[in-house]
């Protein structure tokens, strides 16, 4: 495997736990506001700032994934057979 490979690879790895952590992040910003209107009570940062926690996780989360595709399409420039045969692989 060539150096290309590998970090094509890798980085492919990570958008994916990346996408992972966003989805469990929005399903735990759900359950989070969920218990916050059971109990009554608001979310003291978001009332401070009008963005939660959660939404500043979120948003993070977004960005990163949004730098790996952009690294991705750079790495995916002129892409070789095997590099090709490598992705498919991995998806």
């Amino acid at each position: 495997m060539t150096e290309r490979q590998r970090i094509l690879q890798e980085t492919t790895l990570v958008r994916e736990k990346a996408e992972a952590l966003l989805r469990g992040l929005m399903e735990a910003k759900t359950v989070s506001e969920k218990h916050l209107a059971d109990v009554n009570q608001a979310d003291a940062l978001k009332r401070l700032t009008g963005r939660s926690s959660m939404d500043n996780a979120i948003a993070s989360t977004r960005r990163m994934i949004d730098s790996l595709d952009r690294a991705l399409g750079t790495l995916k420039k002129d892409l070789t057979d095997e590099d090709v045969a490598l992705l498919s692989q991995t998806n």
